[in-house]
């Protein structure tokens, strides 16, 4: 049985993940550097798990600091993507956000989710 997908904030800025608020990628990236991206994060995070059944702690923080460079050019971490000046929620419990309402009114209730 596959996992529904997880819900995303009506404004498309976030991803809810037990209960937690996290950053969407920059939907403003083209498809080709979006992949390229996902790509070389995919490569980071298998040469973290490499590095890591290696015991290789020097590999592993540079593996790690490769993850966290994709991401920043995913837009899911950084600065925030969008310009309006709203403030950035990432890695949030959503209960204590203002999308707190939102969430408790989906179908299912966020008790499902957690």
């Amino acid at each position: 049985m596959t996992k529904p997908p997880p819900p995303t904030t009506p404004d498309g800025r976030y991803l809810v993940v037990d209960g937690r608020l996290w950053r969407r990628s920059n939907p403003a990236l083209g498809p080709r550097q979006r992949e390229l991206l996902v790509a070389a994060l995919m490569r980071a995070r298998a040469d973290v798990g490499r590095a890591k059944r290696a015991r290789d702690v020097t590999a592993e923080r540079r593996a790690r600091q490769r993850v966290h460079r994709a991401k920043v050019g995913l837009g899911e971490r950084g600065p925030p993507w969008w310009t309006d000046g709203t403030p950035d929620l990432n890695r949030r419990l959503v209960r204590n956000t203002p999308y707190a309402d939102w969430f408790q009114g989906l179908p299912g209730g966020p008790v499902d989710r957690v």
